[in-house]
């Protein structure tokens, strides 16, 4: 995409120019009342303002002070301003009896939940940095994240460190002791400010007039999918900047209702669910697990959630295990992190009645990039804003370009290349890291690793990871066409993930293609005479001693599929005596 092209891009979809280099401010104005009393869409969030998260945060709930706020599963729920005492009483109690003054970064390990979003908002209240960590890995990717942040507390609960035994290597502080520890006191005078107060009163009370747009808020360790995570610092502007094109891309209401169950540990969940919450008109409803799918829907049934944000993964238990009616009350159904097939959308859409549309975003990008605009939710004029097997076009005040992977020269309109990314939401950077910085960085634009097209119209098709190509006999062959034509082979239901592709070393041409799978209807043999019979190229079919079958495929907490430990079980399996 051209950058003139994108810039009017920009201008079109917000009327007004937003700055594409990382760090700009791009804060938040204030509503008016009568868009929380009316439930109108909400409009867009001031861009150019220079009001910081916390601050957002303040006046979303002086203006939902009676409206409920967020929910969660154990049935506890908090109006704004329950949900603003509670985090000001929390604050008080982390700042006056457990934290230092010098303790920049606190990590929290805790689900989804009412305690994990007050815990987040208490400690970004007190302009600290919040570290979600991700209770799903091995202790020593966790203690490795700690160590990086120099973290010394992490607030967890017991009953989290019950299903996940960790050892972790710093205080634990937990929450269900905490709560016994806030005094009615600390309850009194935090009602007070809530109610009392005005919030730019508050703000200064709390020192949030010093918070600046490029200030970190959090560090969001990458999936480490392919390899050890990374720490990416994203700013209030980053996550600002992402709440407002997502609010425009959604037409948010105020009587809308967020089911969130993706983790906060997770990019998507920090920024779509959690935050959307605290700075915005929409409630959130919260469960601690996305894959407990019949509770899940118990819950958007008892609380008439109207917008899920999930990943396939994810929809794929729903679509199986929830009753229609359980998802009755749903206007949008957002999916990210992994692509999204047209047969999950469609039956997803028979059962349900309403079609799930495709996004794309990175951890570092805050982290949407693009998206489908939902049906309920388009009003354009002769025109579909969704395209299925698209990722969408990108989301307001960001730029995107495929450029050539050789060169690095832009490409034109639909031709395949390395997608770049720039805008607002730009990441800092990784932390403590400027040399795996400075490789993902190119002249201002993030370096995404994912290979694509781009229509006429701005709309984006993902084609392939680089990471997940081999190189064979100097021929690049892409894994997921390769899954593609197996799975076709063996007429699998695209709702399950029965079967992966890896590659390993191969003495003669560099790489070999080797496909993991939970069990085969037919013999590896008549798999490669079917694929060769369909048309695959002969270098894309793997060879009939390449096929080794495991109990499950690696899935990260995410739902997304573990790259890196994909290939550790190959390299165990085929290094061990052939089946």
């Amino acid at each position: 995409m051209a950058t003139q092209d994108c810039k009017d891009y920009k201008l079109g979809m917000n009327q007004q120019k937003l700055s594409s280099d990382p760090g700009t401010n791009c804060g938040a104005g204030v509503f008016p009342a009568s868009a929380a009393e009316t439930g109108a869409p909400q409009k867009e969030l001031g861009v150019g303002s220079d009001l910081a998260l916390p601050r957002r945060f303040l006046r979303m709930c002086r203006r939902n002070l009676r409206r409920p706020k967020v929910a969660e599963s154990s049935g506890l729920e908090l109006t704004g301003a329950g949900l603003l005492t509670a985090t000001l009483a929390l604050r008080g109690l982390l700042r006056r009896q457990v934290l230092a003054r010098d303790e920049s970064y606190v990590g929290i390990l805790l689900p989804p939940s009412i305690g994990s979003v007050l815990a987040n908002a208490a400690l970004t209240l007190d302009r600290r940095i919040a570290v979600n960590l991700n209770y799903t890995v091995t202790s020593e990717v966790i203690n490795a994240g700690i160590a990086q942040c120099g973290i010394r507390r992490v607030l967890t609960s017991r009953r989290l460190l019950e299903r996940f035994p960790l050892k972790i290597d710093a205080e634990l502080i937990y929450v269900e002791e905490i709560k016994q520890r806030i005094h009615w006191s600390d309850k009194l005078i935090a009602s007070a400010a809530t109610w009392l107060l005005p919030a730019v009163v508050l703000e200064r009370l709390l020192g949030l007039t010093a918070v600046r747009p490029n200030d970190v808020a959090t560090i969001i360790f990458t999936s480490g999918s392919t390899g050890v995570p990374k720490g990416a610092m994203l700013t209030h502007a980053n996550i600002g900047s992402n709440l407002e094109a997502f609010n425009e891309l959604l037409r948010l209401k105020a009587t809308d209702s967020v089911l969130g169950v993706l983790p906060l540990f997770h990019s998507f969940g920090y920024t779509v669910t959690l935050w959307t919450a605290l700075t915005l008109d929409a409630s959130a409803v919260y469960h601690y697990s996305p894959l407990e799918a019949r509770q899940i829907g118990a819950l958007c049934r008892k609380h008439r959630c109207t917008i899920l944000i999930a990943t396939p993964t994810f929809l794929r238990a729903y679509l199986r295990r929830c009753e229609p009616e359980d998802f009755q009350s749903l206007e949008v159904i957002f999916a990210g992190a992994e692509k999204l097939t047209p047969e999950l959308a469609a039956a997803f859409e028979q059962k349900f009645g309403v079609l799930p549309v495709e996004g794309y975003g990175t951890t570092e990008l805050s982290p949407v990039v693009s998206g489908n605009r939902p049906p309920s939710r388009d009003d354009t004029p002769g025109k579909s804003g969704n395209r299925i097997g698209t990722i969408g076009p990108p989301i307001a005040g960001v730029e995107v370009k495929v450029v050539d992977l050789q060169s690095g020269a832009e490409l034109p309109r639909g031709e395949q290349g390395m997608l770049l990314v720039r805008g607002p939401n730009v990441m800092k950077g990784y932390l403590k890291r400027p040399d795996l910085t400075a490789e993902v960085m190119r002249d201002g634009w993030y370096v995404t690793g994912d290979l694509a097209t781009i229509d006429a119209d701005n709309y984006i098709r993902i084609t392939g990871r680089i990471s997940r190509f081999s190189k064979i006999g100097g021929e690049m062959v892409p894994h997921l066409r390769v899954e593609a034509a197996l799975r076709e082979v063996l007429k699998l239901d695209e709702q399950e993930l029965h079967l992966a592709v890896t590659a390993l070393p191969d003495a003669t041409r560099g790489e070999r293609l080797v496909v993991l799978h939970t069990g085969l209807a037919i013999s590896p043999a008549e798999i490669c005479k079917g694929m060769i019979a369909s048309g695959v190229p002969a270098l894309w079919v793997p060879s009939q001693d390449s096929f080794r079958q495991v109990g499950a495929i690696p899935l990260l907490g995410t739902g997304k599929l573990d790259l890196a430990r994909l290939k550790e079980i190959a390299a165990a399996a085929f290094a061990s005596k052939k089946n």
